[in-house]
């Protein structure tokens, strides 16, 4: 298994906890927090996939996606009272997932030669569509319409990105930088409130 195939499952992973806890948070039965596990985990790797004709979709041709949600669904369920705050479990594994699969999509786009700000697009939506059919099944207004640094975060993760690829990084120091600056930023827009303005603000 290569760094950048284990960071592609770490992210499912973080994203099929994510969903489960959002299940579990409102009382789904086993198989509504399973759905929106798989959604959470699969739905922007999906979408993605088919924007630029990469079919069949990844996890159609890779059964460890199956495994690795599996696992996630057992982790929520059989931890969940380990998680002391349900609330900040769920960011905090929604905020790797949402760090994770940006890169991801980038490299997604790098691999079939797309521009990079196409490729910056393709990342922002592997990271953030998965919650928006989570939050959507959920029925909650998705947190990336909300007034919160959320697809901000990966644009500027990805911007971060191709700034730090001039400087010939090795591809893991590179995934671990970006991933850790979108994290940092994530984590400090909610804890000092950062925010973008409304539109009719």
């Amino acid at each position: 298994m290569t760094f950048f195939h284990a960071f592609d499952l770490l992210g499912t992973l973080a994203f099929a906890i994510s969903g489960a806890l959002a299940g579990r948070e409102r009382k789904l039965d086993l198989f509504g927090m399973s759905t929106l596990a798989f959604a959470t985990a699969i739905g922007g790797g999906t979408i993605r996939d088919m924007m630029i004709g990469l079919t069949p979709v990844m996890w159609l041709r890779d059964m460890s996606y199956y495994t690795v949600v599996i696992l996630g669904i057992g982790c929520a369920i059989l931890f969940y009272k380990r998680f002391n705050i349900l609330r900040y479990s769920l960011f905090l594994f929604d905020t790797i997932g949402i760090a994770v699969f940006t890169l991801i999509g980038i490299e997604r786009g790098l691999g079939v030669g797309l521009h990079p700000i196409i490729c910056i697009s393709l990342g922002t939506i592997t990271a953030c569509f998965g919650g928006v059919l989570r939050d959507t099944l959920a029925n909650q207004i998705p947190i990336i319409f909300k007034k919160e640094i959320y697809a901000t975060a990966c644009i500027a993760g990805g911007g971060v990105y191709f700034l730090l690829a001039h400087f010939n990084l090795t591809k893991d120091l590179l995934y671990v930088l970006t991933a850790s600056f979108i994290i940092v930023v994530r984590i400090l827009s909610v804890r000092y409130k950062w925010s973008l303005p409304f539109a009719h603000d």
